[in-house]
Parts: structure tokens; sequence; C-alpha cells
């Protein structure tokens, strides 16, 4: 087990990692960083620099802190008299010791400045697993939600400018203010600060002693700058002459130093002080005073702002300066606004809005009128001042911070043919295209545009619809017609034209396309104006596709047609794989005669191959692995020769040449979280293979992790959603920071047209599904288990030979059952307590499978024959995902069993996985908690296996059940798991009870059954 942490201290923010024994090397990795001599001496829990640098390079947009360099630290940690303890019992367990003391202990570290800090926690924001054996710690997360918090006070406005003197002269910032409610967030955010959250120093001789809001005020002012400044994107405002301009230039720069004279920089520091103090002394009101710009009525050219106050934490609950006037009461606020309240605030904005001091004359002040280029310099100049300066503003509805819904923008006039081209198409695919004019939806004349500039008024009414037009925009959109412009554009920002994701250095708004014949069609689709059309199954497609699978197969062949990329990310058991399948069949029957290229992780190979083989038996599959594979140009003949070649990720990056060197028809990448991270060697490899489409399969819901996303788009579509840069600004740090929650909304309307994902509750789904699902999944074995396969065996055949009678049928059982715990795992079978992980491929595969129950918020039963292997599942579990893992075995006392399955049953956030020996947990209990059922390993009597699934699927089960049935390739477990197949219309008569029908097969049938396949051990040597 991994444990990220983090902490605050002496203005830096400090990461570390803690490791159990497992993952802990020997000093020779962890002296990169050496204590200060005579310096405390190291935590013994401390992970090597290496590790640490490992996580970070596997964290989105996180590669780059990696390279920095480690420093030792102190951790301040309780400490029993010889060691201290670790943070977790999943790290160490806890001596018992009657007193504890807070001890130094030496820790290497890596020190982030405020960028690095940002990109981080976002990074870690809604994972509390990393990754199997890999967690966040407390103290992260509650940097995260205070992250988080800094996001929401950026996203509300609740910042102000400020200059602050430093050794170097002044810098410009950009800090937090709490209005309001938010004051008793702060509050309680400090008040639920970890003590490991600031457990971190430099200081060996105390501990840190700084009070826990004094940290997080500083943390906040950190972030709280980083997110501003990181939201002008480079555009940052002209350097000028002036002290002021030069201070407002410095608020958009990274360092924020001030260049000017000290004398001058002080008085504006002086000033900016004498603007923040009003603000600062009515901050923490529940209430604020509010701006309401008014349009001129029909016959009037008159605007109006009125004055009103507005709760902080409702903004519908308003009251106008006249009613506090007469003594009525803003709803929901104890504290109620006074008179003297508005007039002091008012006061305070005239230094904003000097109009108001004209209003204030009279004794309850209601607001001030303005003409039309008034109005314009009070949306786009004093309406933003305002609320920088802790105010609210209501402008009208068609206005937004860019400008206003209905401003001019330009169209793309996409022209084309009714058939798309022949030869296939792809994002790169070019179309010539018109440029249009509109205001808001209505496309505009040149004489219209003419007449707009002879007003020059910044606002008119167009069409009944206030808009805003600059002398800039008409003067390049009367140019367009001036030239005639036509231009050129790939499918790729033709679609993006339309989504809205269309970057341009123009300074007209690209706002949408209009288009003609198939461009029109694809966009319609896309865009879901026109329902998709349903397909019918492929003829020689063995099987019955489901409605909802059709409508996923169908969704995929639309992608497919138009050269796009998809990503199917359906709930498990939802059958991902067989609407893969079946657009393979269809693609044969079509005609396409090039291989399609399936990657996907070792574990799952024979899942494949076997699924292959029952629904589309007429395809020519290659399954390219092991030592004896083909390469180079052998490897090119062999795979034309086939419809679908499948391989794994290792020996994709290793045979890559030779796979680059057959022109694809598809790629199809399965568990494509294997790809998440866009620099491993895996996800460059997987982009670097060409293919006329490409399809991503995955488990797990990819559109609710940003940082991952872009990778998968990347590989599905190439450019879409811009540079890895680019979506960092625009997408990951907004939504994973809160600054801009917009932005989440934006992001999915990009990427909904290229990703199905469908859920067993959808009530789209659950009436097409049987109430249990049953399926065999296929599991390869390591060499290691390989090895030891063989050795027992051949054992078995040696003593087989010459036993006879009850002797006979005990060498028989004992083989049977040592065979499945070489397949279970290696450590089952030697015994030897050794560490479980990159060791059993049906171990790999199971945590797989868990991974996405868990993600998908269900609850899962594992039953196995044997207590030590449930042990083993226990721990190596626990060790994955953090949290407790319930397991109910022959030797657990009465009312302890009674405890778990209430605990299982009933509590909300109680345990989500229970291991079950088969014996003591196949019958008599009710756990329809759970809609996921596995069996591990087989008891090979149906009848048993059925009992045991049934704790979940029975009278109380309001979930439909998922069976899955683990099963080796090429071992016992497969050629006994067919012959039951086979004989299942008189398997009562012929199996009985128990496993003793087998030891009445024959000496030849039993080599048969315990002989070692070829396809069974998955080698990417």
């Amino acid at each position: 087990m991994l444990i990220l942490h983090a902490g605050v201290h002496d203005g830096y923010f400090s990461i570390w990692l803690e490791a159990s024994a497992d993952h802990r090397q020997d000093n020779g990795a962890a002296k990169q960083v050496k204590p200060a001599r005579g310096g405390p001496q190291d935590y013994p829990y401390g992970a090597p620099p290496v590790l640490l640098r490992e996580v970070l390079s596997s964290l989105p947009y996180c590669g780059e802190l990696a390279k920095l360099k480690m420093q030792r630290a102190v951790l301040w940690a309780p400490s029993a008299p010889d060691s201290p303890l670790a943070s977790s019992a999943l790290i160490a367990e806890h001596p018992e010791y009657e007193t504890l003391t807070i001890a130094p202990w030496s820790i290497a570290s890596m020190q982030l400045g405020p960028k690095e800090t940002v990109d981080f926690l976002a990074a870690t924001f809604g994972q509390r697993v990393i990754r199997p054996g890999l967690m966040v710690g407390p103290d992260v997360t509650f940097w995260i939600t205070a992250l988080r918090f800094a996001g929401g006070l950026v996203a509300r406005q609740q910042f102000l400018p400020d200059m602050i003197a430093v050794e170097e002269g002044f810098t410009a910032q950009w800090t937090p203010v709490y209005p309001g409610m938010e004051g008793h967030r702060l509050a309680a955010l400090a008040a639920a600060m970890p003590a490991a959250a600031r457990a971190i120093g430099f200081d060996e001789n105390s501990p840190p002693v700084t009070p826990a809001r004094i940290v997080l005020d500083a943390f906040l002012a950190w972030m709280v700058d980083d997110l501003v400044r990181g939201s002008f994107s480079g555009q940052n405002p002209p350097r000028g002459k002036s002290p002021h301009d030069r201070w407002l230039h410095a608020l958009a720069t990274q360092d924020g130093l001030v260049q000017g004279h000290p004398e001058q920089l002080e008085k504006i520091a002086s000033q900016v002080r004498q603007w923040r103090r009003p603000v600062a002394l009515t901050a923490d009101a529940p209430f604020r005073l509010c701006f309401r710009l008014e349009e001129p009525a029909e016959d009037s050219g008159t605007w109006m702002v009125r004055y009103m106050v507005q709760s902080v934490d409702n903004p519908d609950n308003v009251l106008r300066a006249e009613q506090i006037g007469s003594g009525e009461r803003l709803p929901g606020v104890t504290r109620q606004p006074t008179l003297e309240f508005l007039l002091t605030a008012l006061t305070q904005a005239t230094s904003i809005v000097p109009r108001i001091e004209t209003s204030l004359r009279v004794s309850v002040p209601t607001g001030f009128e303005l003409d039309t280029q008034g109005a314009y310099d009070f949306l786009t100049q004093r309406s933003v001042a305002l609320e920088q300066g802790g105010f609210a503003v209501e402008l009208p509805l068609w206005w937004s911070k860019d400008g206003t819904r209905a401003h001019l923008s330009a169209r793309a006039k996409v022209h084309s043919d009714d058939d798309p081209p022949k030869g296939g198409l792809s994002l790169n695919f070019i179309l010539e295209f018109d440029w249009r004019i509109a205001i808001g939806e209505k496309l505009v004349s040149r004489e219209e545009l003419l007449e707009l500039e002879r007003l020059r008024l910044p606002l008119c009414k167009v069409n009944g619809q206030w808009v805003h037009v600059t002398p800039e925009e008409l003067g390049i959109g009367l140019d367009f017609w001036r030239r005639n412009v036509t231009g050129h554009a790939t499918v790729r920002e033709v679609i993006q034209m339309a989504l809205g994701n269309y970057q341009t250095n123009a300074a007209l708004a690209i706002e949408g396309v209009i288009a003609t014949g198939w461009v029109k069609g694809l966009l319609d689709q896309l865009e879901g104006r026109v329902v998709l059309e349903e397909l019918a199954p492929p003829a020689e497609f063995k099987g019955t596709l489901r409605p909802y699978q059709v409508r996923g197969y169908s969704w995929l062949k639309f992608l497919r047609k138009w050269g796009l990329g998809a990503c199917l990310a359906d709930d498990m058991g939802l059958g991902k794989t067989i609407q893969a399948l079946a657009l393979l069949q269809l693609d044969n029957e079509e005609g396409v005669n090039r291989p399609t290229l399936l990657i996907c992780p070792t574990s799952v190979v024979g899942n494949w191959q076997k699924e292959a083989a029952r629904f589309t038996p007429k395809l020519k599959v290659l399954l390219h692995h092991g030592v004896g594979r083909e390469k180079g140009d052998d490897f090119a003949k062999l795979a034309y020769k086939h419809t679908l070649v499948i391989t794994s990720y290792g020996l994709l990056q290793r045979d890559l040449e030779a796979i680059k060197q057959v022109p694809w028809a598809g790629l199809i990448l399965d568990e494509a979280q294997n790809v998440k991270n866009p620099e491993t060697r895996q996800a460059r490899s997987s982009r670097a293979v060409m293919a006329d489409y490409r399809i991503a399969l995955t488990g797990t819901p990819v559109e609710n992790n940003v940082g991952e996303l872009w990778s998968v788009m990347e590989f599905l579509n190439p450019g879409f959603l811009g540079t890895r840069d680019h979506f960092r600004k625009t997408f990951f740090i907004p939504i994973q920071t809160g600054r801009d929650p917009s932005m989440s909304g934006n992001l999915r309307r990009l990427t909904a047209p290229f990703l199905l994902r469908r859920l067993k509750t959808d009530t789209s789904i659950i009436a097409d599904l049987p109430e249990k699902m049953e399926a065999k999944v296929y599991c390869t074995l390591t060499k290691e288990q390989a090895d030891l396969y063989e050795k027992v065996a051949k054992d078995a055949y040696r003593l087989i030979e010459t036993a006879d009678g009850i002797g006979r049928r005990g060498v028989i059982l004992a083989t049977l059952s040592k065979l499945k715990q070489v397949c279970n795992h290696p450590a089952h079978y030697l015994g030897d307590g050794s560490p479980p992980t990159g060791r059993s491929g049906k171990l790999a595969r199971l945590t797989e499978m868990l991974e996405e129950v868990m993600e998908s918020g269900d609850r899962a039963l594992v039953f196995t024959q044997f207590a030590e292997m449930g042990k083993i599942l226990q721990h190596h579990l626990l060790q994955c995902y953090g949290e407790e893992v319930l397991f109910l075995h022959g030797g657990t006392p009465q009312r302890q069993r009674e405890k778990m399955v209430e605990r299982f049953q009933n509590t909300p956030n109680g345990p989500r996985i229970f291991i079950l020996s088969l014996k003591a947990g196949g019958t008599g209990l009710n756990l329809t908690r759970a809609n996921h059922v596995f069996h591990y390993d087989r008891w090979w009597n149906p009848a048993v296996e059925d009992q045991a699934t049934d704790r979940a699927f029975r009278i109380g089960q309001k979930s439909n059940v998922q069976v899955h049935k683990f099963v080796c390739v090429g071992t016992l477990e497969e050629r006994i798991d067919e012959m039951i197949e086979r004989k299942k219309s008189i398997v009562k008569d012929v199996i009985g009870s128990g496993e003793q029908w087998i030891t009445e097969l024959s000496n030849e049938e039993l080599k048969s059954v315990f002989a070692l396949g070829g396809e069974a051990v998955e080698e990417d040597g």
C-alpha cells in the first residue's frame, strides 16, 4: 500500500509518500536524499524518492513535478518510545503503548510552488484510490477541499486586487474575501484540518505550532492568486507607463512583480489599501449591495441602474432600496440591512462609479439613469470593477462576460454533396466553406451591417434584441463581403465549429455551422437532431443482441462510417465485447478485407478469443502472443489472412514497428483506461498505430475523470480537444478546482457525440436485462503459475499410474485441489505468505473487475472453496482499495457472522466486498445488497454454485445480478467446465453432490484433463 500525503509549512506545500513493507526498498534508494548529520532518524515508513516520482509521473499533468528536486523535511508524528505510528494500519499495525508523544522524523519530500500545487491537487481530486494499492491520504483530501473552496471563491468573484510589499519591492496579488457565510465556511474548514496537514516542517526542535486558520488563510491566498492569474490565459494587459498601469499589468503576470520608482509604488499601494478597507469592513455581512441594470422601455432611450441589497447565501432574495427605507425585511437572514448600511456601501462604490454620488442627495437613493453609451460603459467596465470590489451586479440576461449572446459572429456555410466521398473519411478530410455573418441567430446582409456602422452605437436593437457590436467587429464583417471570403477546414475543425470548440485568432467568434448534404447529415446526428438509424444484427452473428446492444452496435457503425473514434463505456455486464464483435462481423459481411487490431490486457486475451469463437465463428482470429509469435514482415503477412488480431498492451509496445506495418481497418482498445496517462509507452504506442477507425472500450465512467478524458479522446480523434496544454487551461484546471463549473457542461457537450455510457440502472436498459446474467471469465496463467502447474501434473501422472481403488481416488482429489490452488495463486499453493501482486492472471482480472464494481458504486460477493485463498484475497483487496473487506469462513463465530451480514446488508457506507468460503457462506445467508457474484475458484457441481449465487439472487433483490465464473484457459478448470456444459441435461445424475465423479475418469482422460495447453500462459516475451 502507498499513501500520498501533503502538508503546508513555512510558505511551502510539501508532498511525500508513505509505503507498506512490500513497497519499501533497501536504504540504497532512500539515500538519494540524505538526512542532515545529527538530525532526526528516518521515518521507517517513508517511501524512497523513486516511488514518489513514479506516482507523480502517473498523474495527469504531473509529469514535470516528478523532475523537481527532493528535499529532507521533518515530520512530527505520534510515536511510541522506539518508533512512530504509521498513518494507517494499511501501512503497518499500530503498536500498543499506554502513552504516545509527538516526535520528529526525517522524510524525503518535494516542495511545490502554487502552480504545481494546483496541478497536483487537481489531478488527485475525486480519487480516494488513484489505482489499486495507491491511496490519497486524508491530509491530501483536505487540501483538495481547500483548493475547491478557493476555486469557488474565484467562480463567485470573491477576490480583490492588492499590492503587497516584499523584499524585491512590491508584488501585485489577488486576495480572497469572505463575505457573509463564506467566513463561517472558512472557520469550519479550518476546524476540520487534520493534524497531518500541518505536521511537516524544517525545524526538528519544535513541532509546527501555527494555528490551522492562519495556515489555511495563507494557502487560500496562494491558490486564489494562482487561479485568477491562470484565467488570463496569456492575455496580459499592456504594461503602460503609469505606476497604476504597471500594477494592473503585474496582476496578470506570473511573478506579479510591479516595476517602478519605490515612492510612486508606495503611493499606489496606499491607495489600494484605502480602496480595500471599506470592503473588508462589510465583508462579514450576510448581504451585500447589488446594482441591477435595466434596459429602456419601448419608447425610451434611458437605461436605469437600480440599488438593491442581496442575500449572500441566496442571491434570489433581494430588497430594493425603497423597501429598505420602508422597513421591509430581507428573507433568510437574521441580521437585517439598514439604511445606514445602504448609504455606507453606496459611498464606498462611488470611487468605482462616480455617477452614484449625484443620487446620494436624497434621503433614500434608489438608483441613477444612463444613456446608451453610459450603459455600454457600465456593462463593459463599471460592472466588472464593482464585482471585483465585492458588490453584486445583475445584468440583462442577453449579456455575458464575453459580450452578449446576440453579438456579431461568423458562421461557416459548408456545401457538400448528398453522399460522402468514396474511399472513406478521416478527421483530416478537407472541406471548403463560405463565411456568413450573424447577429445572434439571424444572418445579416452587407446593407444591414452598413446601417449599423452608420449609427455608431455600441449597443443597438436588432429584431427586438439588444446586441453589442464594436467598430472593429463591423469592420471585419464588412471586410468579409468585400473580399468574398472562402475558407478551407478539416472535418475535425467543422465539427469543432459546430460543437463550440474551434480555436481561432479571428476577431469574430465562430459560432456554428450552416451545412448541406452529407455534412449536414453528419452534424445532425452528432448533435442529436436526428435519431440514429438502428441496424439489423449481422446475418452471421450467432446470438441475440438485446435492444440496447443493437443501439450501441449501430452507434459504433455510424461513427465508424465517418471515420470518427468512439468510446463505448457501458457498465460492466452490458456486453461491450459482443457489440464490438457485431461491428466486426458486419464489416466482414460488407466486404472489409483488412484486419482489425484489438489491444487488451493480458488477463482478458482468453475472454476475447472465447467470445469471438462463440458469437462470430466465421471471423478468422489470430492470437499474437508468446515467444513463438511471428514478427516483422511475417507478422504482416499472417495478419492479412485474419479478420481480427488480438494482442496485449505489453506486446503493442514491444512489437510496435511490426504492428505499424499493417494498414489496419480498425484499432480497438479494450480496458481503455490503460491509456489514461498520455505519457506512458502504451498510450504513445496506441496513438502511433494507423487505422481507418478507432474504438475504446471501458467499463469505468471515463467522462467523470477529466484528467484521463483528454488521453482517451486524443487516441480516438486526434487533436479534437486541442493540445494537452490547451485542454489543461480550458477544461482541466477550471473544472477540477471549481474555478469555472460551467466548463463541465461545455466539455460534456463536446465529447457526448463520441462517448456512449449506459448503466444497468437506466430505465431504457433495465427492462432489456434478465434478472440474472451469468458469464465465464477466462483468465491466463503467469509463467510462475504454469511452471508450478506442470510440476504438479507431472507428479500426479506418476502416482496415478501406480495407484488404484481408494488410493487412486485420493491422489486424484489431492491433485485437483493442488491444481486449483496453482490456478488461484502461487502463494496459495506454496503457502509461504509471499506477496500476491503480479503473480496470478486470475487475481489480476478479479482486481480489474472489482475496480469497475467499486467505481460504479456496486457491491460484490466473492466465493472461494479455500479459507487460505480467502485470506490472501482479503489482504490483497484491502491493500488495493484501502477499505474494509469482509471474510466469512468456517471458523467465523456465529455472532460475528451475523454482524458481518448486517453491516454488508444495511450499513449505508459499510463494506462493499464480501469474501465467503463456499461451504460456510454458500447457504443460509441473505446478501441481496450485492449485485455481483464472483466464483473465484470452482466447485465442480452447478447445484452448489447456484446455491452460493442465490445468496444475492433471491427474494428481496432489487437489482439485476451478474454472476462471474472464473476459468483458467488451457487448464483442468476449462476442461472440466466444458465437460459440465456438454452434460448439463444429465448433470445431476452424472455429477452427484461433489467432485467424486472426476475420480471415475480413466487415466488417459485424466491426463487430458490435467494437461497444460499452449494457450494457458500469456507470454509477452
